[in-house]
């Protein structure tokens, strides 16, 4: 007991010393890539294979590229270089006060968050007279971005860091406490994609249209939405605005088989999404 208290405390720590947060995680990003490669058109994805190939260009050796799964991973791999890399790490996300107004334009300071990013990426990528080692890093930071956009918890904050500073009780993982974000980050990606139909795929033109519509302040606010009326009354059980926020909550078996459709149907759109930017950008 003693000891799971300490980590606790060591993860609550870490948690409010503004250490950057993963978003999906490994397998998450790299579903989200397969998805899009999977429904990209053809020159597209010849593009997408001549940009890889100055994957030896970039400046990261401890970050190899060799696929859009790579990739699409690389821009959490830097958070190694934090004295290099340190202003990406913003980019990964965007404050949007779950207890007050969605309004992107007021909480991205400076342009650091993850829609201003997109937008940017996406400019940089299609942007042919720039060097491809460039255009790979944009590359890399869109596939990354579009994933972490529709993780709920990467748009929504109730002053815990985006579900950082909350903890699942009694839960471990990976020997270290399992927060809020975590949880989504991770734990749901893996329960949802065990023993479940692979979601890679080509999607019919019908099913693309009615998943990967609007447009990236759209996106945004569905993953908003998503946290103020799923996530967080879920972990907390009732209304998070009319309550005071607790250190740890918990959720039953019951409440995470409710969220696992939610996570699957994310993790679709982020991919077929994507592939439709990504077919505007370099085809």
């Amino acid at each position: 007991m003693m000891i799971a208290r300490l980590r606790l405390a060591l993860a609550w720590l870490l948690a409010l010393s503004g250490a950057p947060a993963l978003a999906w995680g490994p397998q998450g990003h790299a579903i989200v890539a397969e998805i899009a490669l999977a429904n990209v058109r053809p020159r597209t994805a010849q593009a997408v294979a001549r940009l890889l190939r100055a994957a030896p260009g970039l400046p990261t050796p401890q970050c190899p590229v060799a696929s859009l799964d790579d990739a699409a991973n690389w821009p959490d791999c830097l958070r190694g270089d934090p004295g290099r890399w340190h202003a990406t790490f913003a980019w990964h996300y965007q404050d949007e006060p779950i207890c007050g107004r969605f309004d992107p334009a007021a909480n991205c300071p400076g342009g650091a968050c993850v829609t201003a990013q997109i937008t940017r990426m996406r400019a940089r990528l299609a942007d042919r007279r720039l060097p491809p080692v460039q255009r790979l890093m944009a590359l890399a930071f869109l596939a990354h971005f579009l994933g972490d956009l529709h993780q709920p918890l990467h748009v929504a904050d109730h002053d815990d860091r985006g579900g950082n500073g909350i903890f699942m009780a009694g839960m471990i993982d990976h020997d270290r406490p399992v927060s809020l974000h975590w949880f989504w980050d991770t734990v749901l990606v893996r329960r949802a994609l065990d023993h479940a139909p692979s979601l890679v795929r080509r999607y019919p033109a019908a099913e693309r249209a009615r998943l990967a519509g609007g447009d990236v302040t759209q996106w945004a606010r569905e993953s908003y939405e998503l946290a103020r009326r799923v996530a967080y009354p879920r972990a907390f059980h009732g209304d998070a605005c009319r309550m005071r926020t607790p250190r740890e909550v918990t959720e039953s078996e019951a409440d995470i088989r409710a969220e696992l459709p939610v996570v699957r149907q994310r993790l679709v759109q982020a991919g077929l999404r994507l592939a439709l930017v990504l077919d505007g950008a370099l085809d």
